[in-house]
């Protein structure tokens, strides 16, 4: 199963909106086929596996980090092909809490197929955190959010310098990171002071570029910024409030920028919902991430630490989040942890969404 789930990332960027996914064929105690879904539209992890094993399948066991599907979508159900193989047992992670793809094991059962669910259960949902979640929330996207902050949880120095607090390895990580992600989201300020691209350059190419999002209650990105002279060539949204100025509003949209005007930050969030965005990556800055988490609207932290001290004058990572007692503060679910060069990612999610066995 750990092998399937290491194909299974290998999907990241080019999948969405279907999930990440890897299975492993195994005949007598040997490997003997393995795939990944690698192209939204493409071939299932579990035919890729089929078809690298060939006849060796019959009688086979096959480990897949999601339960197959059992409905004919973009392609052909995987249980169909699973019973065309002659498989003799199939191991899935987790469940499918698709409505429409969901119940593939009960159906292989049915036919005589021995099924087990949960091995690696925790891994295969922190894998599709992101899937998952939006099968079981319908009012926003998947939000996570990323900092590098310094040891003493810093995002600058207390002069407003944040570039670079983390390392080149911690730089071209985030830019993996982005192309998983339907939009990645900055805070006006931030916008403002860095003037970023918020484009995806790294090693994967995404199959669609992210929507750039700039939460911004007045609208003061002002058309000189690259992320509003580039608007028509990558998709570039504004939240603001309803009392945004009409005219910095107009001034965006003539532009090609897509305003938003919601009263609030959730109900911004369910905007974005509506108009498609499933996942949502959000780098910063201070403000904006600490009432993320205070509105209890972070469901995954990268947090990048650097070791280096910028100290008490520096800006915090979290300014603003309420206080909590030790006996009841919150408790997240770590993830993963690496280093990044000098750099170390711990990735935490406030809860694992994990479907029904």
């Amino acid at each position: 199963m750990q092998r399937a789930l290491d194909l299974a990332w290998r999907g990241w960027g080019r999948v969405a909106p279907n999930p990440m996914v890897g299975a492993v064929v195994l005949h007598g105690g040997s490997v003997v086929g393995e795939g990944w879904h690698a192209e939204f539209g493409g071939p299932h992890a579990e035919v890729v596996a089929l078809q690298a094993a060939g006849d060796r399948a019959r009688g086979a066991t096959v480990v897949v980090t999601l339960e197959p599907c059992s409905h004919h979508g973009k392609t052909p159900p995987c249980t169909d092909a699973l019973l065309a193989a002659g498989v003799e047992r199939v191991v899935a992670a987790i469940r499918d809490p698709d409505p429409d793809a969901g119940g593939g094991l009960d159906a292989l059962r049915a036919k005589g197929v021995a099924v087990a669910v949960g091995v690696h259960a925790a891994a295969a949902a922190a894998l599709n955190a992101a899937f998952l979640f939006v099968r079981q929330h319908a009012d926003r996207p998947f939000v996570a959010l990323k900092l590098a902050t310094s040891i003493d949880s810093r995002i600058a120095d207390a002069a407003g310098h944040s570039r670079w607090v983390s390392g080149e390895e911690a730089r071209a990580h985030v830019h993996w990171l982005r192309a998983g992600f339907d939009a990645i989201a900055v805070g006006g300020t931030t916008a403002l002071k860095d003037d970023p691209e918020l484009t995806v350059r790294g090693a994967i190419t995404p199959r669609r570029p992210p929507v750039r999002i700039v939460f911004d209650r007045r609208a003061m990105l002002n058309p000189s910024t690259r992320l509003v002279r580039t608007a028509r060539e990558v998709p570039t949204w504004v939240v603001a409030s309803p009392q945004a100025p009409t005219g910095s509003v107009s001034s965006l949209e003539q532009n090609g920028v897509r305003v938003f005007l919601p009263g609030s930050l959730a109900e911004g969030l369910a905007q974005m919902r509506a108009a498609g965005i499933q996942s949502l990556l959000c780098e910063g800055g201070g403000a904006l991430g600490a009432k993320l988490l205070a509105d209890g609207l972070v469901d995954r932290l990268y947090w990048i630490q650097s070791p280096v001290w910028l100290g008490d004058g520096a800006i915090p990572a979290f300014p603003g989040v309420p206080d909590a007692k030790i006996e009841t503060a919150p408790h997240w679910v770590p993830v993963e942890r690496r280093p990044l060069g000098p750099d170390t990612l711990l990735v935490l999610d406030r809860t694992l969404c994990l479907p029904a066995s």
